[in-house]
């Protein structure tokens, strides 16, 4: 087979593709999209004044927040998230303790109108 000047590529145009290639390798290493992605952390309160971190389980970086005991409510099946009207049972997985004694609603992309991934809540009053 014979390769005419017009079809054969010039050295540097695999220099190129190399070069190109390296570098998304580095830079998507660099991003960290080579790794997980680690969940963001809980803001400080003076029961945890240097915060703490969501669980990855719960948060992918932005799904968790803070939230006002008044907008969680208990009734006998469990917390009910005001906003949604979602009861999440005393036996559900995605309840968790709080570590800071307040509450803490991570819910899918963070929105207010969405299901409820992690509910971290504060020990119960005896």
């Amino acid at each position: 087979m014979s390769y005419s000047a017009s079809t054969a590529k010039p050295a540097t145009h695999f220099l190129r593709i190399a070069s190109a290639a390296s570098l998304a390798l580095t830079l998507g290493g660099a991003s960290g999209l080579s790794t997980p992605a680690a969940a963001h952390d809980a803001k400080p309160t003076s029961a945890k004044p240097q915060g703490w971190k969501y669980p990855f389980s719960c948060c992918s970086g932005y799904d968790c927040r803070e939230v006002s005991s008044a907008k969680i409510s208990e009734k006998p099946e469990g917390y009910v998230i005001k906003g949604t009207g979602e009861v999440v049972a005393y036996s559900d997985t995605r309840l968790k303790d709080s570590p800071d004694g307040e509450y803490h609603w991570c819910s899918v992309a963070g929105a207010d109108d969405s299901r409820t991934i992690c509910l971290f809540v504060p020990p119960r009053s005896y």
